[in-house]
């Protein structure tokens, strides 16, 4: 999001704006959530045929109206999209819009909804039934939690997340939708490991092995898929010594070699030790989404939109070719990217990047060239996005850098704003002090609206109109 860091000037333009050693580095997992575009298609499995799909999340101060992101959607081609929860304005916006819907039910409900049948009716009923029948919202999936079994998350969700997933599928039968909608898990990738250093030593952890084959053997009853969070670039964020090459897709000198197998990337070594898994626990045709898969664009040393474009592009490519792993060749990749637009409010505990995934920035702007279709052609800007006035706040120019008051005070802006691109590795980093606290204070007064007195809060700071301006906030769009 903060990508182009203005020389002498206040701050950076958020306009620019989450093997037992190598291998389980290669598999190295997403901690969450969550805060990603996905493109659907599926590696394995009879679930639907490929497409272009994108991860829609909404945790931003200022988020963009939801009909400009649906246009957004379609003026991309992406015909499929994940929402993390019912949000009202994004599935109204999403009515007969021809885009497929998979829709989320957050870690938070999980238990409320295993608890009780009737909640879980209740919740299908406004969440689902309800969009389909009166908006034409065209609702294929519900995903039932997100990534319940990170081991950071310490069992809070190990018992209700199955018993959730069993009564949102008896609401789906109740309400006639359980052959229209199919229910899911998105699990990250650590509910696998390997213990022989290869994908074919692949097996689900022991702590939870036998809940996991339960809700497998679940979910291929009832014909829906597996869903997985794969993340490339959390191996190399995890490792500083972990193969560079082998996050990507275009070979490596070094691959990893599983009997006639030969890995050249993470993505294929990593699906394919969930196949194994799969395999040696009775489930060789399970099919399987993976859930979440991108690279963020700031926020550390290897987030930066070069890379962004060359493992996109890389996974883009393959998806319009059909191209699947090693072990599942012939089947169409179905793959959600993460994510369609930076999210400037996304939990930061994983790492600054969180706020970064985007292929596009906060306000639906190009960050780099990426070719969807396979045929050169450009990706298309959002349309109609109206932004506050230009007007900034910044450091005086008489004030010093020397004031006691002022690491406190940037701070502050950065504990209410977005400060990630100021932090070591990000692409704000090299700021100096005077720019880095104007750089802090705009960022509060924008996302405070440019309200009265926001600036003020700063002593030492002033109200500008520059030539060469820092970002401004967009008017943000009704959430419901």
């Amino acid at each position: 999001m903060y990508s182009n860091c203005m020389v002498n000037l206040v701050a950076c333009s958020l306009r620019e704006l989450d093997m037992n050693y190598l291998l389980m580095m290669l598999i190295s997992m997403r901690w969450l959530l969550v805060t990603y575009v996905m493109i659907a298609g599926g590696l394995g499995g009879e679930v639907e045929g490929a497409g272009l799909a994108c991860n829609w999340g909404l945790r931003a101060t200022h988020p963009l109206p939801p009909n400009i992101v649906v246009k957004l959607l379609k003026d991309n081609g992406f015909d499929k999209v994940k929402l993390f929860e019912a949000d009202p304005g994004a599935l109204k916006a999403l009515g007969n819009s021809g885009i497929q819907v998979m829709v989320g039910i957050p870690n938070e409900l999980l238990a409320p909804l295993a608890s009780s049948v009737r909640r879980a009716e209740d919740w299908v009923s406004q969440n689902v039934s309800s969009y389909i029948s009166k908006i034409g919202v065209d609702i294929r999936y519900v995903a039932v939690g997100n990534e319940p079994f990170l081991k950071t998350y310490k069992d809070t969700y190990l018992k209700s997340t199955f018993p959730a997933l069993q009564n949102i599928q008896a609401a789906l039968i109740k309400a006639g939708l359980g052959r229209q909608v199919k229910v899911t898990i998105p699990l990250n990738a650590d509910i696998y490991q390997t213990e022989t250093d290869l994908p074919s030593g692949g097996n689900f952890r022991s702590d939870i092995h036998d809940l996991i084959i339960s809700i497998i053997k679940f979910l291929s009853d009832n014909g829906a898929p597996l869903t997985v969070n794969i993340y490339p670039f959390l191996s190399l964020y995890a490792d500083p010594h972990f193969p560079v090459e082998y996050a990507f897709f275009s070979g490596t000198t070094s691959p990893v070699v599983d009997g006639p197998i030969s890995y050249t990337n993470v993505l294929d070594a990593n699906f394919d030790t969930l196949v194994w898994a799969l395999e040696k626990n009775g489930f060789p045709s399970m099919p399987v989404i993976v859930g979440e898969v991108g690279w963020p664009t700031d926020g550390d040393i290897n987030a930066n939109k070069d890379n962004a474009r060359k493992f996109n592009q890389g996974l883009i490519n393959r998806i319009m070719q059909g191209q699947g792993t090693p072990k599942r060749s012939t089947s169409p990749p179905d793959i959600y990217v993460f994510a369609l637009i930076d999210e400037d409010a996304k939990s930061i505990q994983p790492g600054n990047f969180e706020r970064h995934w985007g292929v596009f920035n906060y306000d639906g702007t190009i960050k780099y060239p990426l070719d969807l279709a396979g045929n050169n052609r450009s990706l298309t800007p959002s349309k109609g996005v109206r932004y506050l006035g230009k007007q900034w706040c910044i450091m005086a120019p008489e004030a010093s850098v020397s004031d006691p008051n002022l690491p406190n005070m940037i701070d502050y802006a950065c504990t209410y704003a977005d400060c990630t691109s100021l932090g070591y590795g990000s692409s704000c980093s090299g700021l100096d002090v005077r720019s880095n606290a104007s750089y802090a204070f705009n960022m509060y007064y924008q996302t405070m609206n440019q309200q009265k007195g926001a600036c003020d809060h700063f002593s030492g700071c002033q109200p500008s109109q520059l030539l060469i301006h820092p970002r401004t906030m967009i008017v943000a769009g009704l959430r419901s």
